[in-house]
């Protein structure tokens, strides 16, 4: 990228995980926007290879953004990500990159998570990065009550586990580190394949199969959720303030979503019927949960796989899977008062079109059959 690809007098941002979900939205936010000079977008995984749609593919084209692939896992290559080059030294940057695919081990997800964004971190603090911003997670409390940020934590999905080690090493980097942590709720929004997206596919499986989808424990179970537009503004929003520094910040609706309106949501998407399998039951398939898990995945996968072949979707990276974990009687709640003294939500609740647009976008790539939305 060249120094004349942007004005300078704007900040300069390297968006790590760029080409994953929250990834791609940023760096679609910053340049619409016209909000930075250059932005740097850290993947192992190429745009070309990342099923970007055809909006985000020209914004990635834009002479702002440069794509550099590296292995964050590796501190050579983070230091080499990071080097900002003969342009503008970073003003600030996002870690949005870390280990996210169901089912990996847990050292998988501890070098995935854990020595990534150690290496991210050690190294902004080495090279006097302004601002980091670090995407966490919301899982960190089981609780119908909602969570605030500086409430006692008790991670209950792996993912969230590795992350507050993350935020614990963040923290000894102080005060040489200028950092804010972000904990969002279940994000949804077009490019999710691995949040909220897994339970779209399940009404477009249930649709196919002529069955009723149950689901386990209740409706009321909390599931909280955040559009990814919104998580991207909380990222700029958090990187201006001063007063930012060394905080975390719950990022989530106004909805209080549960599974029962999300389901219902779904339901009405395909038109199908839902059900629930009630806390007797649950609780006792809770008792060999990662059975019960493989089983319903061999279902869905099976499904889907029949599904793709109907209407020729011959390459599709989605998948109706879950982990074990998420199947728990676990309820995601959480306090967004600290963040919306900053900004007002764009999306104050999923809505059935907002969830649409996410199946839409995919079917207009032919990653998802059209024919399951008419």
């Amino acid at each position: 990228m060249s120094d004349s690809a942007g004005d300078n007098s704007k900040p300069r941002v390297a968006v790590l995980g760029g080409c994953g979900f929250i990834g791609r939205n940023l760096v679609d936010y910053l340049v619409s926007n016209d909000l930075v000079s250059g932005v740097r977008v850290v993947d192992k995984t190429p745009p070309q290879l990342a099923f970007l749609n055809p909006a985000h593919t020209k914004v990635f084209e834009d002479p702002r953004v440069e794509y550099k692939s590296a292995n964050l896992i590796n501190p050579t290559s983070c230091a080499s990500a990071l080097d900002p080059g003969e342009g503008e030294p970073w003003s600030l940057v996002v870690n949005c990159a870390g280990e996210t695919r169901v089912g990996q081990t847990e050292a998988v997800y501890a070098e995935g998570i854990v020595t990534l964004s150690t290496n991210v971190a050690k190294r902004c603090a080495a090279i006097k990065v302004p601002h980091l911003v670090e995407i966490s997670s919301g899982h960190m409390y089981s609780s119908d009550k909602p969570h605030k940020e500086d409430d006692p934590i008790e991670p209950w999905t792996v993912e969230a586990r590795m992350k507050s080690k993350v935020e614990e090493e963040l923290k000894k980097l102080e005060p040489e580190l200028n950092y804010t942590i972000l904990r969002p709720a279940i994000v949804y929004g077009i490019g999710d394949r691995r949040s909220l997206t897994p339970r779209l596919l399940y009404g477009g499986i249930y649709k196919h199969l002529g069955e009723t989808m149950k689901l386990l424990w209740t409706a009321d179970l909390k599931m909280n959720t955040v559009h990814v537009l919104d998580v991207c503004r909380a990222v700029w929003a958090v990187a201006r303030p001063r007063g930012a520094a060394h905080r975390v910040y719950n990022v989530v609706d106004e909805a209080d979503s549960t599974q029962g309106t999300l389901a219902q949501l779904v339901a009405d998407m395909f038109n199908i019927n839902h059900d629930y399998y009630g806390t007797a039951i649950s609780t006792l398939a809770k008792n060999d949960i990662a059975s019960v898990a493989e089983e319903a995945n061999d279902k869905h996968l099976t499904a889907w796989a029949e599904v793709c072949r109907r209407y020729s979707v011959p390459h599709t990276p989605l998948e109706p899977s879950a982990g074990a974990e998420l199947l728990l009687n676990k309820r995601l709640c959480l306090d967004g008062t600290r963040l919306r003294e900053l900004i007002a939500l764009h999306h104050p609740r999923p809505t059935g079109r907002l969830l649409r647009e996410v199946l839409e976008d995919y079917a207009s790539m032919n990653l998802f059959p059209k024919e399951l939305l008419l």
